[in-house]
């Protein structure tokens, strides 16, 4: 079994390879964070581990790769925009694999936002598979805006390795009000 230690990093890409047109700008924000000492965000990201994936690979070798670094991750960030799909793209298939074979809990990152205090009023932005998982209960997530402190902090704090009161039981965890005020958030 593989080491996990790594951060999977899913969004959506809309249907894309233009990053500006797509939430895989998100991304690029996150690893311009990672690698920059004026930020304290630092991850393994699990993209990094294995080969990279052409545009013009299949659809069954896109999945494999990805199921490749899924198997050596700990947590997974999921970025949700205002652009973020119901149901295109691969971010549903990641979604379904982290949360019923990988049982990764999920860091549900929002675009716009200085916080999260009730994630279910923002589930018309969930997309399909992270819907039907929070709702059924199977999916454990924690509700961060799209911010580098909060997104650090639940990177740090929830993974398949944690115990006690950093074990996610539900769908629908966020951070209290007086944590946002000790980032600045609030």
């Amino acid at each position: 079994m593989a080491y996990r230690n790594g951060t999977y990093i899913a969004f959506d890409g809309n249907n894309t390879t233009d990053p500006t047109k797509s939430d895989m700008k998100y991304y690029g924000l996150l690893q311009a964070w990672n690698g920059s000492k004026a930020y304290t965000l630092n991850f393994s990201d699990s993209h990094k581990k294995t080969y990279q994936v052409k545009d013009t690979s299949t659809i069954r070798t896109l999945q494999a790769r990805l199921l490749e670094r899924m198997r050596s991750s700990k947590n997974m960030v999921v970025i949700i925009s205002g652009n973020t799909s119901w149901d295109r793209g691969m971010l549903n298939f990641e979604i379904e694999k982290a949360v019923d074979y990988y049982k990764l809990p999920l860091i549900v990152a929002y675009v716009g936002y200085d916080y999260i205090m009730n994630p279910s009023a923002l589930s018309d932005l969930w997309p399909k598979a992270l819907y039907e998982r929070i709702t059924n209960g199977t999916a454990n997530c924690i509700h961060v805006p799209f911010r580098e402190k909060a997104i650090m902090a639940a990177i740090s704090q929830f993974s398949v390795h944690s115990t006690g009161d950093n074990v996610l039981t539900s769908g629908y965890s966020y951070y209290s009000k007086e944590t946002y005020e000790s980032w600045g958030y609030v």
